[in-house]
């Protein structure tokens, strides 16, 4: 049984000493406090944009070697072949998201992503057309859906049904998703949520939710950006049909880094579904007979369709080796108590008013825990910035506070609420 909490340094630090994860710490680089140059800035930002893994330099340096020395020869010699750059991805991925290798793809980004299996899973007809999602999603998500929906000549007011919380809570209740679904079911093209919400850091049941969409007959689809190695995912056993994911939060593959997608086997084996086609999408044993008619790799990488980007590509390599030796399992194992940790330790503070909005139950959040303040949210902020603390702030008065299992610390945590406590 682990030692119960208590606010001591002593703790965190014999914590951190228990912990078998804490050398994977001093594998990534850590920005520098503003105001004291030497000592490292309290990173809890992993949910906006991962740190960079030390190994990333050699790894760029690596690929600038290859062109430089082979030129086009590095598609097929270099010591990772372009051609094939992104296979190496789909084993770590696999098993951060549970879905088979043929069922993954990296191309593009996120809302890139996003619209291209829109295209394909989301074909509105006369009868089934509308679209569920979750109220408040990131605005990306809804730009997405809304510009969509006019693209297919429809009225987002009408074709877009979003679910929110009940008045005067902030969680969506499972319930009320579910009741929504089989309400709408006649008319029910789509379910699209996250799988958790940027704001409030709820996990939502995506099982539960993709079930209940094929039930009535609708397709069940996932933005994934918090979710993806921040929680274990099972996306082909809950039978999810798409997902789309971004890499720079917690797969720390850097700003504006490759996108990711899953389509399910039944769908990637499928050469007839439809997509819009691209040279590299196309089946490697006829795509440099460079003749008409786009036939489509029977996997997932039938939706590629440009040149893998090896330059936005070679951080994510780099971070998936240390997801690969450190463990979905682990990483969620530490994540559950240093979250707990965090969650103790802010509500011991008293001389800051706050409310924690994120779920209680470790079950239905990943790292994040959102604090809402009732006023002066954006200047406790920029009083956090200001002592090295580093984390973001979303409208309306939400500091989101997100310690990374891979590389945060529970003296991270443990410095994070001294201060805190020591605000005026």
């Amino acid at each position: 049984m682990q030692e119960p909490f208590d606010t001591t340094l002593e703790f965190a630090q014999r914590q951190d000493r228990e912990d078998e994860l804490q050398s994977f710490r001093s594998r990534f680089y850590f920005p520098r406090k503003p105001l004291a140059a030497q000592k490292d800035a309290i990173y809890f930002c992993g949910n906006s944009l991962g740190l960079q893994p030390r190994d990333v330099a050699p790894a760029i340096q690596q690929e600038l070697k290859d062109w430089q020395d082979l030129g086009v020869g590095g598609y097929m010699q270099a010591k990772n072949p372009w051609l094939t750059y992104q296979e190496p991805f789909k084993p770590t991925l696999s098993k951060l998201t549970g879905a088979q290798e043929m069922e993954l793809t990296v191309m593009n980004a996120l809302t890139v992503n996003l619209h291209l299996l829109l295209l394909s899973f989301y074909r509105p007809g006369a009868a089934r057309y509308k679209i569920i999602m979750e109220a408040g999603a990131f605005p990306s998500d809804q730009y997405a859906l809304e510009t969509q929906a006019k693209w297919h000549g429809l009225d987002p007011d009408n074709a877009i049904v979003e679910i929110g919380p009940r008045e005067g809570e902030r969680l969506i209740r499972e319930e009320d998703i579910l009741a929504a679904i089989h309400q709408h079911g006649d008319s029910l093209a789509l379910v699209l949520f996250g799988g958790i919400n940027y704001y409030t850091g709820q996990l939502f049941d995506i099982g539960g939710i993709t079930a209940a969409a094929h039930k009535v007959g609708a397709l069940a689809g996932f933005d994934l950006a918090h979710a993806v190695g921040n929680v274990p995912l099972q996306l082909h056993d809950w039978d999810v049909d798409f997902a789309v994911w971004c890499s720079y939060k917690y797969l720390n593959g850097g700003p504006g880094a490759v996108g990711g997608a899953y389509v399910h086997e039944r769908f990637a084996r499928n050469r007839e579904h439809l997509r819009l086609g691209g040279w590299w999408g196309n089946d490697e044993a006829t795509r440099f007979k460079m003749e008409k008619g786009f036939v489509p790799k029977p996997n997932a990488a039938g939706w590629n369709m440009s040149t893998s980007q090896v330059f936005n590509m070679v951080a994510l390599k780099a971070s998936l080796r240390l997801f690969e030796e450190a463990g979905m399992e682990r990483l969620r194992t530490k994540s559950m108590r240093l979250t707990a940790y965090l969650s103790f330790l802010l509500q011991q503070l008293t001389n800051i008013r706050f409310d924690i909005i994120t779920p209680i139950d470790p079950a239905k959040r990943g790292a994040q825990l959102s604090l809402y303040f009732k006023e002066h949210g954006k200047a406790i902020h920029e009083k956090m910035i200001a002592a090295g603390i580093i984390v973001d702030y979303r409208e309306p008065g939400v500091v989101r506070v997100a310690p990374a299992p891979l590389y945060n610390s529970f003296e991270d945590v443990h410095r994070f609420y001294h201060i805190l406590a020591n605000f005026q």
